[in-house]
C-alpha cells in the first residue's frame, strides 16, 4: 500500500482524530494475478468481502480498497483487533475450501495513531505505520504496534510475540511490533529485529474473547 501523505490538499487546519487503523493486503498477490488473473480477482472480491464484514461487525469503517488492500479505522483498538482475529479465522475457513494455489492469504497490521481526516479518507503516519507493520506479519497473521499492545494486553485473552523494534522507511522513530497469537491465526512475523523475540502471554480478566468477537 502506498504511503498516505500526512499533508493532503485541503484546509490549512485539517480535521484530525486519534483512531485505530487496520491495514490488510494479500501476500504474493502479484504472483497470483500473473498465474490466474480472472480467478484471482474473483476470489479477491469474495475474500475482501469477508474482511469488510468483520470490520462492519466491530463498528469499523472501510476507508480504502486500492488493489488487493483493505484500509479501515475503528473507534477503539479492542474493536480493531477483534475484527482482525474474526477476519483471519473466517478467511482461513474460506481458504480451506480452495486448492493451495488458489488461496488468498491476508496479512494484517494495526496501529493506534493521530490521522488527518479528508472527507471519508484518512492520511498520515498513523496510517503509514499500520501499513509497514502489516508487511511484517506472517501470511494469515496479525501484527500490532506497541501502542495497540499496551491498550489490549489485559482486555483480550490473546498471546503476543515480541518482535522487537523496527525502523521503517519515512517513519522518524522506531516502532515496537508484536505478533498476535490466537487460535486460527498464523503466528509470527516475516522479519524480526536483531533482539531475540520473546513470547508474552496475556489473558484479559474482564472481557472474554467470545464477547469481544461477538
Amino acid at each position: 500500500m502506498p504511503d498516505r501523505d500526512p499533508n493532503p490538499p485541503g484546509e490549512a487546519n485539517p480535521e484530525r482524530k486519534l483512531t485505530a487503523v487496520l491495514s490488510a493486503d494479500v501476500a504474493g498477490f502479484s504472483r497470483l494475478m500473473g498465474t490466474d488473473e480472472t480467478g484471482t480477482h474473483q476470489r479477491l472480491m469474495a475474500h475482501r468481502g469477508i474482511v469488510e464484514d468483520a470490520v462492519a461487525a466491530h463498528q469499523g469503517r472501510v476507508v480504502g480498497t486500492a488493489g488487493d488492500s483493505v484500509l479501515a479505522d475503528f473507534p477503539s483498538v479492542v474493536q480493531a483487533l477483534a475484527a482482525a482475529v474474526d477476519a483471519q479465522r473466517a478467511l482461513g475457513e474460506a481458504n480451506g475450501e480452495l486448492s493451495p494455489k488458489e488461496r488468498l492469504v491476508f496479512r494484517v497490521g494495526i496501529n493506534l495513531g493521530d490521522v488527518i481526516v479528508e472527507g471519508d479518507d484518512i492520511f498520515g503516519d498513523g496510517v503509514n505505520i499500520a501499513s509497514r507493520i502489516e508487511g511484517l506479519a506472517t501470511p494469515g497473521g496479525i501484527c500490532v504496534s506497541d501502542k495497540v499492545y499496551e491498550e489490549v494486553k489485559n482486555k483480550l485473552p490473546l498471546g503476543f510475540r515480541d518482535c522487537g523494534a523496527h525502523r521503517f522507511k519515512n517513519i522518524a522513530e522506531p516502532v515496537h511490533v508484536y505478533a498476535v497469537e490466537a487460535e486460527g491465526v498464523a503466528i509470527g512475523a516475516v522479519a524480526v529485529a536483531s533482539t531475540t523475540p520473546r513470547r508474552v502471554a496475556r489473558v484479559g480478566a474482564a472481557v472474554g474473547l467470545a464477547l469481544a468477537l461477538g
